[in-house]
């Protein structure tokens, strides 16, 4: 003998179906709605125009509008007009910066980090996944320098000085730590521990992890007297690391 349920729709309609009918029929609604949630994701601004693709797996991006200076009145006279295409928006993947904004915005709060840091964290970020996908194609530095093309040398000197700019933004980081456990029995301490500058910078700007995500992953509560601190922590280190000159 089988199970079955009445389905009443909203316009007071009722039909009868088998269970296994309507968890098949509750499973293919769930699957769609959770479809529906990937493409609103994805979904491109108006203001954008259709030329750029919906793409869910681009994750959060932030809309902006391009500039650019034009000629206006007397020679030698410029003025910061939109730029986009047909007078479109952009779009620009949003980093952890964008997000740790837009939620202080959200909350009426400003930004937790002014403009040089910012910059400064992104500079750091892009001078390392430059270094890392240089690839070096062959085991022996010294082959790039004497590439029959007269390029290898250029291409070494070039990985050679980013590889110098992130050692020196990496001393300026220091050794020392944003959040210390202190002298508490390991029963009363739990599963926090020591949270080191440079791994704070590293997993913020490189790993695009939020503050309280840091906290989270050293066993530290997110909090207002956690999160204070490795905020000002984070940004003291990339006031360290600002300076263009030589450490």
């Amino acid at each position: 003998m089988k199970d079955f349920v009445v389905i009443v729709t909203a316009n007071g309609q009722a039909t009868v179906e088998t269970r296994v009918q309507a968890k098949g029929r509750a499973r293919l609604n769930a699957e769609a709605a959770r479809i529906a949630s990937v493409k609103a994701r994805g979904a491109v601004p108006a203001a954008c125009g259709d030329a750029i693709p919906e793409a869910p797996a681009r994750g959060t991006f932030r809309m902006f509008e391009p500039l650019a200076h034009f000629p206006a009145g007397a020679a030698g006279d410029y003025v910061a007009k939109p730029a986009g295409y047909r007078g479109r928006k952009a779009l620009q993947r949003a980093d952890v910066f964008d997000v740790m904004a837009a939620r202080a915005s959200s909350n009426a709060r400003p930004a937790p980090f002014s403009r040089s840091q910012v910059a400064t964290g992104r500079y750091y970020r892009d001078l390392v996944e430059r270094h890392a996908s240089a690839g070096l194609q062959s085991s022996s530095i010294e082959a790039h320098r004497v590439g029959g093309s007269g390029q290898g040398g250029c291409f070494m000197d070039a990985v050679l000085r980013d590889r110098e700019e992130i050692d020196r933004l990496c001393r300026r980081i220091g050794t020392g730590s944003a959040m210390v456990v202190r002298r508490i029995r390991p029963s009363k301490r739990g599963a926090r521990v020591t949270i080191a500058d440079r791994r704070l910078v590293d997993m913020v700007c490189l790993e695009d992890r939020s503050i309280s995500e840091v906290l989270r992953a050293h066993g530290w509560s997110v909090k207002g007297d956690t999160v204070r601190p490795l905020q000002q922590a984070l940004a003291q280190a990339l006031d360290r690391m600002a300076p263009v000159g030589r450490g």
